[in-house]
Parts: structure tokens; sequence; C-alpha cells
């Protein structure tokens, strides 16, 4: 029996999707570093990184993930670089695309338009996905809604829950989050080893 024959109107539409997502402008005026939208995806992608926003490190590089929280990430992953950054492996969308600007302590927070007008859109051309890890309390508050706990740890504790839906909540990998880590050793004891075993399950 003969293979199917892919269908290139598709993959097209993705990467029209990814072309708009690119060239958005909506919050330009809010931006003070202006707008540069950070995103990678492919039809194949089979895990699904959902973080906060871009660092200006990022926004600068236009590379995702470009900074010691990338770092950390991957190796929480039990990934390397070349698998990360293949679009057809691993789509990278955040709850706002483009870097926010500095806050008194951190950044902004990721723009509220960002997610509604593009996520569904984008999720929707990504049939393949196993797995998507919901980076922060933006991402969390997005995709689980009222089944969040009282606070992101126990949200993270409760990471049994939410595995048979598809998703997998974490913490920020950025430096910042270090005395979290210290407080809570069961992180990297008890779930890293079952982060990387989802991981692999999706022969990336």
């Amino acid at each position: 029996m003969p293979a199917p024959i892919a269908d290139p109107s598709v993959d097209d539409a993705l990467d029209r999707l990814l072309g708009e997502i690119r060239a958005c402008v909506g919050c330009a005026e809010a931006l003070p570093s202006g707008p540069r939208p950070i995103v990678q995806a492919a039809r194949d992608a089979r895990l699904c990184i959902i973080g906060q926003a871009p660092g200006r490190k990022v926004h600068e590089t236009g590379i995702p993930w470009d900074d010691p929280s990338g770092v950390r990430l991957r190796d929480w992953l039990g990934i390397n670089a070349a698998q990360f950054y293949d679009p057809a492996r691993v789509a990278i969308m955040p709850m706002g695309f483009c870097y926010p600007g500095k806050a008194p302590s951190g950044d902004n927070p990721p723009r509220p338009e960002c997610a509604p007008l593009w996520h569904d859109r984008l999720l929707a051309e990504l049939p393949r996905v196993g797995l998507t890890l919901l980076i922060g309390h933006y991402a969390q508050a997005r995709y689980l809604g009222a089944r969040r706990k009282a606070t992101m740890g126990d949200t993270i504790r409760a990471w049994r829950d939410y595995l048979p839906t598809g998703y997998l909540p974490l913490p920020h990998p950025s430096p910042r989050n270090t005395p979290w880590l210290v407080k809570n050793p069961w992180f990297e004891a008890e779930l890293l080893p079952e982060i990387r075993a989802a991981v692999r399950s999706l022969d990336l």
C-alpha cells in the first residue's frame, strides 16, 4: 500500500501563522525595547514549552531560552541544545512572545494580549505534541485554571494530577529561583527523574 501523500497546504498554514506571529506589532507601544516575537514550532513537534516571556538577552539574540535559565531547563529535561532547538522536536511558545521590559524586581509580566491572540491557533497546528511544560505562574494560570492549587509550589507537587492530561507544571528555571529549589529539595530528588523519563518517552 503506497504511503499517504503529504498535504503541503498543512505546513503552509503553520508557516503563514508563524509569519504572522513574528510580524506582530499589536502591543508595540507597551514594549520598551520594541516588538521581537520569539517562537519556535513545526507540525512534528512532540514537546511544547510554554514559559513566561523572553528576557533581555533573548530579545537581543532572537534565540529562545538563550540564557542561564535555558541551560538549567535543558538539564532538567535531559536533552541537548541540538534537540532543544529542533522545531520538529520542541515547540516553544511563551505566554508573551516579546520581551516586556524590566520591572523593579525581574521583568514585567508577559503582555496579556499575546496568549489569547495566538496560542489556540498555534496549538491547533501542533497535532503531535504529547507533553506540554507549563513553566511559571502565568502559563499554569491559563492552562490549569481552577485546577491549580493554593500556591505554585503546591501545584508543582501535584504534578501527577495534571500529567494524564498532557501538562506538567514546573517552576521557572531562572537563577532567581535557586532559593526555591534549595528550600524544595524534593523537586530535584523526586520530580526531575520523572520529568526526564516523560521527555524520553517522547523519543525526541
